[in-house]
Parts: C-alpha cells; sequence; structure tokens
C-alpha cells in the first residue's frame, strides 16, 4: 500500500476514534453537570452534538475508503474498512430512525405513542408517567 495513503488511512481513524470517545464519554455526561443546564436542553444539545458528530464520521469514513482504495490496499484491509463504513452507514439509516424521539417535556418517550418511532405489533409501550403535584 502507497505510504502517503497508508499514513492518511490510519491518522484520520485515530482521529475518527478519538473525536467518538471524546464525546460520547466526555461531553455527553458533563453537559448535565454544568449549573443551569436541564435535562431537556442537555438532551437538546446532545441531538445537535451527536447530529454533527454523524456528519463528521460520514466525511471521515469518506476519506478512509479512498485513501484505502486509492494507496492500492491488500484484500485484508479494504474489507475491514468496507465493513465498518458498512456498518456506519447501517446506524445513520436504521438504528437512529429507531431510536425514541423527544416528546413536549424533552424527554424520549414522553412524546405521542410514546414518542418511538418504528415500533409495530405491540413490541413498544408508551411511557405512561403520573400526574404530578397540582
Amino acid at each position: 500500500m502507497n505510504d502517503t495513503c497508508a499514513a492518511t488511512a490510519g491518522a484520520v481513524t485515530f482521529v475518527w476514534l478519538g473525536m467518538v470517545l471524546a464525546i460520547s464519554f466526555l461531553e455527553a455526561p458533563l453537559k448535565f453537570r454544568a449549573p443551569g443546564v436541564t435535562i431537556p436542553v442537555g438532551l437538546a444539545i446532545g441531538r445537535l452534538v451527536f447530529r454533527a458528530l454523524n456528519a463528521v464520521e460520514v466525511v471521515l469514513a469518506a476519506v478512509v475508503l479512498v485513501a484505502v482504495a486509492v494507496g492500492g490496499a491488500p484484500a485484508g484491509i479494504i474489507a475491514p474498512a468496507a465493513a465498518v463504513a458498512a456498518l456506519l452507514a447501517v446506524r445513520l439509516a436504521v438504528v437512529r430512525r429507531l431510536t425514541p424521539r423527544p416528546g413536549p417535556g424533552g424527554r424520549p418517550g414522553t412524546g405521542p405513542g410514546g414518542g418511538r418511532r418504528g415500533c409495530r405489533g405491540g413490541r413498544c409501550r408508551a411511557v405512561r408517567r403520573s400526574p404530578g403535584p397540582g
């Protein structure tokens, strides 16, 4: 494999991994500790951050695939790179669409029909909240 393409694919892969780890394990839990950040606001911020991360992931996956293809990588490198790109596509196309949407209270599962899209055959049930005081 071409040295420049191999270095590019490796560097982009580690940048991608670093972004996912930083956002998932640092930003996501810490934002709720900030003063004045309510759960609905924190969830809204999380949706924005992860939507942006998904867009960047698509670009980084494309860069890795191009570097691997142009660099003349062996099948042992092309197959895992293509598999990771396919998993990303499935996650964005299928899993993200099945994730509960926030309801009026800002919490997942509190919207109409429990806030869940893609639930069929009674497998998903709406989350019932007891009325609060007053």
